[in-house]
């Protein structure tokens, strides 16, 4: 198993890495967001069917899930990170401490 404050090998490999992999998977659903909905748009003026607007609309309503889990997925990242940050300095604080004298 693997130490908590070992280096890496890859950027995906810690909470870091995650909690960025996130943040870009984010922005990248919000680009496809608003291009789900120009095609929507355009859809509704008469340039789609019923059944390609029906598509457009189920496509919004799932990266609208989508974005849900991302956002509760980055604030369990933001909680472990936190977490980890509170251990360690448990960690530091008990391994500088003197020993006891008794």
């Amino acid at each position: 198993m693997k130490r908590v404050t070992e280096e890496s090998a890859s950027p995906f490999d810690s909470i870091e890495g995650a909690h960025q992999y996130v943040s870009l998977l984010s922005e990248a659903l919000e680009e496809a967001r608003g291009a789900i909905q120009q095609d929507a748009d355009a859809a509704s003026r008469g340039k789609g069917t019923e059944r390609r607007i029906e598509a457009l609309q189920l496509v919004a309503y799932k990266l609208n899930q989508l974005g849900e889990h991302l956002a509760a997925t980055r604030r369990i990242l933001n909680d472990l990170r936190t977490l980890r940050r509170l251990l360690l300095r448990e960690r530091d604080d008990t391994a500088a401490a003197p020993p006891e004298v008794g």
